[in-house]
């Protein structure tokens, strides 16, 4: 291991404010590594307790949040 050390930001979780870190309601973005580079993970683990997770790879996010842009703007009230 090499002498420096850094500090390094690899999870956020969005929820509503006031709940608990561990409701359904909670979503999760982190940084992954399986040996085949970085990746974003989007998971939640709803009531079932089973996770729920949505992989997306850095070149691939460009298109997908434009795709997911136009869909939210189709949305009906």
């Amino acid at each position: 291991m090499s002498g420096d050390m850094i500090k390094r930001v690899t999870q956020i979780t969005v929820l509503p404010d006031g709940d608990a870190i561990f409701q359904p309601s909670v979503t999760t973005i982190r940084i992954d590594d399986e040996a085949a580079g970085e990746f974003v993970v989007v998971s939640q683990v709803p009531e079932s307790g089973t996770e729920q997770r949505i992989t997306i790879d850095p070149g691939e996010w460009p298109v997908i949040r434009e795709a997911i842009d136009d869909l939210v703007k189709e949305c009906r009230s």
